[in-house]
């Protein structure tokens, strides 16, 4: 299950409400976040410290490979064992905040294509106004990407997957219990449907 959406719509929580909702439920649940703490991530970080910004094409690989490790060594063996995974952030947030930096999606897509499919892809839909006045009480690891003009770029895209039906889009401007029941019940949906989680 991946839960996105662009900074400040309430994803982090959401996500570790939804996660301590199935283990309630008896299920095993499992929160994991992208990007993940390895060691693309951290060449990131450095690059952008030594030279200020980072041009797409780095961004788009080292997040890439970011999630090759977090796919490989996290995520694919929680699956094998049982466990429902709630990714904060996947795939879709490459699209967003690299295809806002004018990258090209289409080869954003191509090198993230070994990524697997989420069974449930959500989008945590917010106006821009909202999510920038929630920013301004959050501590972020990754700043950098909290641009304005890339926040509003970066929704238009996510508006654009949902339009194209990639992502569920659910109201996130209401209380964090009726965001968390309305995710719980388009994933009880899909296991209803499929018959599993993951």
């Amino acid at each position: 299950m991946v839960i996105e959406g662009i900074d400040g719509s309430g994803k982090t929580t959401i996500s570790k409400r939804i996660v301590e909702k199935f283990t309630d439920m008896g299920y095993r649940a499992f929160y994991t976040y992208e990007p993940y703490a390895s060691p693309f991530t951290e060449v990131l970080k450095r690059y952008i410290e030594v030279y200020g910004e980072a041009e797409v094409e780095v961004e788009t690989l080292l997040m890439a490979l970011d999630r090759f490790f977090h796919v490989r060594k996290v995520i694919e063996p929680l699956l094998d064992q049982g466990y429902i995974v709630v990714c904060d952030r996947y795939v879709y947030s490459s699209i967003a905040y690299q295809g806002a930096k004018e990258g090209d999606v289409a080869w954003i897509r191509s090198v993230n294509r070994y990524a697997v499919k989420p069974d449930v892809a959500i989008y945590l839909r917010v106006p821009l106004e909202v999510a920038i006045g929630r920013l301004k009480y959050k501590q972020s690891s990754w700043s950098y990407f909290e641009k304005l003009d890339r926040i509003r770029r970066a929704l238009e895209i996510y508006e654009m997957l949902a339009s194209l039906g990639e992502l569920i889009a659910v109201d996130a401007t209401k209380d964090v219990d009726s965001v968390t029941k309305e995710c719980i019940k388009l994933i009880t949906k899909r296991i209803s449907k499929d018959g599993n989680l993951g």
